[in-house]
């Protein structure tokens, strides 16, 4: 895992980079956290979905709800990135919608507009 920390106009925005999975239960969401934290001390994470087991999107696991649950707790703000079209589930895409129009989980295409969103939130 390399984390890339950027100061997108007085903020800190960290991106974590892996070719392994490192989102794939509750303990593993919460190690991400605490390593982004001691590591570059912020709160605003940028992943991969590559990165993020695929039982997460299957909402009957109830695996997102619990682990996103655990970012609201812990004031920490993530954008997951890439393609969520190949997904056929009307569930996870209503999901998604919700969470992008909140301030605090989003699911966004590129790291461009990840960046632009984590920037504007509060």
């Amino acid at each position: 895992m390399n984390i890339q920390m950027i100061n997108a106009n007085g903020i800190g925005i960290a991106y974590v980079k892996s070719d392994d999975k490192i989102i794939t239960d509750v303990q593993s969401a919460l190690d991400l956290m605490a390593t982004v934290r001691y590591e570059v001390d912020c709160n605003r994470i940028i992943l991969n979905k590559s990165a993020v087991c695929e039982d997460f999107f299957d909402l009957k696991t109830r695996l997102a709800g619990e682990i996103l649950q655990k970012f609201i707790n812990y004031q920490t703000k993530i954008a997951i990135i890439g393609d969520f079209s190949t997904y056929a589930s009307k569930s996870l895409k209503d999901f998604i919608y919700e969470c992008n129009n909140g301030k605090d989980i989003f699911f966004l295409p590129d790291e461009d507009q990840a960046m632009t969103k984590l920037r504007e939130v509060d």
